[in-house]
């Protein structure tokens, strides 16, 4: 069985302390903003484009990436983190995986207004280091979570 990959991006949205989940009712867990790659897209640019469309907030990439001084390319923002999930697997065979970019930002408000397609704002909640410790959250949210909201307090 051939394995399906494909690209999504993931991004963890900081204000004043606590990054913003939301909960996701086909994959039952509460997650940040993401989503798959478009065609056209870089993975940085499709996420903050998730995070436009799901939120309504306006993202600032934390980027530590260096520049480097070539003509024949350019210096794309690194995600904090790439991870591999199977998404589904049958049988013992993994039918399709994401091969997830993991990016921080920081957003100017919690004012979540989600574009029209999206799940609503009550389905968004902001947590701090001590409420991603105290929920029955996946260990890789905290994990990324917290490691979030530490990069964007400095």
């Amino acid at each position: 069985m051939e394995t399906t990959r494909h690209f999504t991006a993931t991004v963890y949205i900081v204000n004043d302390g606590a990054t913003a989940l939301h909960n996701h009712q086909e994959v039952g867990k509460r997650i940040p903003p993401g989503g798959h790659v478009d065609r056209d897209e870089l993975p940085h640019e499709a996420g903050l484009r998730e995070v436009r469309e799901e939120t309504g907030l306006d993202p600032t990439l934390l980027n530590d990436a260096q520049l480097v001084d070539t003509p024949d390319g350019q210096v794309l923002p690194r995600p904090r983190h790439q991870m591999l999930y199977d998404i589904n697997v049958h049988d013992g065979d993994v039918g399709h995986q994401h091969i997830d970019n993991i990016y921080y930002t920081t957003v100017p408000s919690r004012d979540i207004t989600p574009g029209p397609d999206e799940v609503g704002a009550n389905a968004w909640e902001w947590y701090t280091v001590a409420d991603l410790q105290e929920q029955n959250l996946s260990p890789n949210v905290v994990q990324f979570g917290r490691e979030a909201i530490r990069m964007a307090e400095h």
